[in-house]
């Protein structure tokens, strides 16, 4: 922990929050992209699923791995060095010849954007060492992320229409060029007291199955689902699943501490982050197209478009919090399956001539949803952990988010695919395409409301207790709002 008075905690903060712009923007912004992207390179749709999935399959592999590796090696040194990894992946983005060489530079700018959020949140944590004034600092990093997420759509639609697609990747030199000189300036170089022995073993069977399975679901629209290179991606990811139930149930140091899923609470937090970021990442890829290819909309409208999804999220996240504080996980999370859901339903009969009126009430509510279900995701995924357990605990719990927002994109690109390749390309074509992925972002959010009700309750906690009870010589639990150590359970 750090306690140097020469460190300025509020330029730490600002150098963590600008990390989090660029990446958080990033998201948003090579959406609004994508059609431009195809229109400049080629490829087909499985093409714009891999420019979208191959940043997010790097970051939910090594996300665990960049975190354990800054608490042995430093956070500082792990930090910077992802700011310039990710901007060298992003100046190579802009250079790409070919869609595939765009492919292979996003996943290198993954590899910087896992080396930059966990290590901010650590940095953060050990630089702001009273707990008001860390909570307080949490706070607005995470309010950053709604704020990239709002500017990207605009951001990406006007350097798209008035620049070129390649400027949306370039966009990121200065702001990283600055976050780096920020932070060579003004973070102070920490370590892990314990370092945690990296588990490699588990490693890498989690980067084999995400990475079997994103490569079926995206490829079984041009392979079919009978091809036998699709067949062997989804037998290896079954196999290399109970493969890592095995391997981590004997391992001293597992990567996937399988006593965690004792806990209701965190087992339901795992879940509802893969659906929740599932439902988002389907909602941004489908509707950029739509807006795009079916309405035929200029990249700036479209964004202009999105705007309210955004909005949403800027508003709702600092309520999910305090409704966190003030009720517990299970309100903010069953408003969250409301919004998503509803939001959803709108567009089950979506067409070319669905009243903007429609969209744009349909993008607040899902904005609303998403923006109410990430606070719960983390106070129910750390509930009564033991204090040294529960870092490790988020960690997975954003795992999470980053595999749900890999295989929503995966899975609702090869959904929609089956169903052009049997009509024309036209824009009636591509909106009828998306009415079945609705349905399911709608069953989605049911599964979502399900879960956060059902995981939040008195035997919830009390399982909590019983999973921390599994931890040897285990210090208190992490005190989070809403969640009582003792027996009691909380009034929610």
């Amino acid at each position: 922990m750090i306690r140097s008075s020469s460190v300025k905690p509020h330029l730490v903060l600002a150098a963590c929050c600008l990390s989090l712009f660029l990446v958080m923007m990033d998201v948003t912004i090579v959406n609004v992209a994508l059609p431009a992207i195809r229109a400049g390179l080629g490829g087909g749709l499985s093409t714009l699923q891999w420019v979208v999935d191959a940043y997010t399959l790097v970051v939910a592999t090594l996300l665990v791995l960049a975190g354990s590796t800054a608490d042995w090696i430093g956070r500082r040194l792990v930090f910077t060095s992802g700011i310039v990894v990710f901007c060298l992946g992003s100046l190579l983005c802009g250079l790409a010849a070919g869609a595939w060489a765009l492919v292979l530079a996003r996943g290198f700018q993954g590899l910087g954007g896992a080396m930059l959020n966990p290590v901010a949140l650590s940095i953060i944590a050990n630089v702001f060492v009273e707990p008001a004034a860390r909570a307080r600092a949490i706070g607005v990093w995470g309010a950053m992320s709604g704020l990239a997420l709002a500017l990207g759509p605009l951001i990406g639609g006007m350097l798209t229409t008035l620049v070129g697609w390649r400027a949306v990747f370039l966009v990121n030199l200065p702001v990283g060029a600055l976050a780096l000189v920020l932070s060579l300036r003004v973070i102070p170089e920490s370590r892990a007291v314990h370092v945690r022995p990296i588990d490699r073993a588990g490693q890498a069977l989690v980067a084999l199955i995400l990475a079997a399975a994103t490569a079926a679901l995206i490829e079984a629209r041009d392979y079919g689902w009978d091809a036998p290179v699709i067949r062997a991606g989804l037998a290896i990811a079954a196999v290399g699943l109970v493969v890592l139930y095995r391997v981590e149930r004997r391992s001293a140091h597992p990567l996937l501490d399988l006593r965690f899923f004792r806990a209701l609470p965190f087992s339901g937090a795992i879940v509802i982050a893969v659906f929740a970021f599932a439902i988002f990442s389907s909602f941004l890829f489908l509707n950029t197209l739509y807006l795009q290819e079916s309405r035929g909309l200029s990249a700036m409208r479209a964004g202009l478009y999105t705007l309210p999804f955004a909005l949403g999220v800027v508003v709702c996240a600092p309520l999910s919090g305090r409704l966190v504080g003030a009720r517990g996980a299970r309100l903010p999370l069953m408003l969250s399956a409301c919004g998503l859901g509803s939001g959803a339903l709108l567009l089950t009969g979506l067409t070319p001539a669905t009243p903007p009126g429609v969209l744009l009430l349909s993008y607040s509510l899902c904005g609303c949803g998403f923006g109410l279900c990430n606070a719960p995701i983390t106070n129910s995924a750390v509930s009564g952990m033991p204090r040294d357990q529960a870092g490790l605990a988020a960690a997975l719990a954003s795992t999470s988010r980053q595999v749900g927002a890999l295989l929503g994109v995966a899975l609702s690109g090869t959904m929609m695919g089956a169903v052009l390749t049997r009509a024309a390309g036209s824009g009636a074509a591509l909106a009828l395409a998306t009415h079945r992925i609705w349905w399911l972002l709608v069953a989605l959010s049911c599964a979502v409301g399900a879960l956060g009700f059902f995981t939040t309750g008195g035997r919830a906690r009390a399982s909590a207790q019983a999973a921390r009870a599994l931890f040897d010589d285990a210090p208190a639990p992490v005190p989070v709002a809403g969640y009582r150590t003792d027996s009691t359970p909380p009034s929610t």
